[in-house]
């Protein structure tokens, strides 16, 4: 029994039926320390905002916080869950905590010890440290870290930092017992169906499938993708995303996924053309939030500085301080309110945003 399920929470039910899980962004002060109060804003956010989980530790909060020479792989997860715990003390529902693990076997280990001991349900194994390495080596370094800690699988895009994984690969994957999800987040159909085909050959319909394609995030959650496993065709589709676009515009990322999942639950099955129109727009932004036209260099400022604009946090720093706004993007990112008004959350957060700063 994995220790979610054993202290009351069943982490494959709740991630199998659908949810918002934000990648948790890092708030700094202009001095590049951490900034508590607004962090704890963050967290408030995301639990008001009806997020069904959070990911901390992740490349949307920064993988310098994983540095031992920083320090702050603890306090910051820490801080996220006892804010998340106090925040969701009122009104008690489930909502799952997932810990961002890197680096090589060991460190991973040590990671998922520490996210475990911290209340954290799974672990985002990140194979960022492995983009040279086997299939096989890989595969023995998954499975180790799934007798841990239950796994959230995670295929991450090369161009910020991932590596090409095969069919062949997430078919091996599929195998290992404690994988509860699996974040598909190559930025490209082929590897995201590879990864689709290979759940369904394997026979594995318990892994649920969380879209981590930001530049596809309706398609993916809209689409039934037809497979077949042992002599059966059916469909697959993914339930949930978990993404840095939904650390910004939360509440609306809540909502859209819920008319999505009640459209299916009423069993029709058509899916209104609006559908493909508003997840290009959001494609659009995520375009300009994530500055794709310079292959992602302003991403991580550019979430922050939807955040700011909010006044949930204070600037666009980060710890990696070549990572900033491109030329021209903060000019966009003014304009995304105007040319997406659907897309944002400004109302929500400008009313409740006093009370999350404390």
């Amino acid at each position: 029994m994995a220790a979610s399920e054993s202290a009351g929470f069943n982490v494959r039910a709740h991630l199998q039926a659908g949810h918002v899980i934000p990648a948790h962004p890092l708030a700094l002060t202009p001095a590049r320390d951490m900034d508590e109060r607004h962090q704890q804003a963050l967290t408030r956010y995301y639990v008001a905002a009806g997020a069904g989980g959070m990911a901390v530790g992740v490349h949307t909060t920064g993988f310098p916080i994983h540095d031992a020479k920083i320090g702050l792989y603890r306090p910051v997860l820490e801080l996220a869950a006892a804010t998340a715990d106090a925040a969701l003390a009122t009104a008690p529902r489930p909502f799952v905590r997932v810990a961002g693990l890197i680096g090589e076997t060991a460190q991973a280990l040590r990671e998922a010890q520490i996210a475990l001991a911290l209340g954290y349900h799974c672990g985002l194994l990140s194979l960022g440290a492995w983009r040279d390495a086997s299939d096989d080596a890989i595969l023995a370094h998954c499975r180790r870290v799934a007798d841990a800690i239950p796994l959230f699988g995670f295929y991450l895009q090369p161009a910020v930092g991932g590596r090409r994984l095969g069919y062949a690969f997430w078919r091996e994957f599929a195998e290992i017992a404690n994988v509860v999800a699996i974040k598909v987040a190559p930025f490209d159909r082929y590897a995201t169906l590879d990864v689709v085909r290979a759940l369904a050959d394997a026979g594995r319909d318990d892994i649920a499938l969380y879209t981590g394609n930001d530049d596809a995030i309706v398609a993916d959650l809209v689409t039934d993708i037809p497979v077949t496993s042992g002599g059966r065709a059916y469909t697959r589709h993914f339930v949930g995303g978990l993404l840095g676009q939904w650390a910004v515009w939360t509440r609306t990322a809540v909502t859209m996924l819920a008319e999505i999942k009640a459209l299916r639950a009423s069993g029709s099955n058509a899916m209104p053309r609006e559908w493909l129109t508003r997840g290009a727009a959001l494609t659009m932004a995520n375009a300009v939030i994530f500055d794709a036209a310079n292959g992602y260099t302003g991403c991580l400022p550019g979430i922050l500085d939807i955040l700011r604009r909010q006044g949930l946090v204070r600037g666009t720093w980060t710890y990696d301080t070549h990572e900033r706004l491109s030329p021209g993007q903060a000019e966009m990112l003014a304009r995304l309110p105007v040319l997406y008004p659907e897309l944002t959350d400004d109302a929500f957060v400008a009313e409740h945003r006093d009370g999350w700063l404390g």
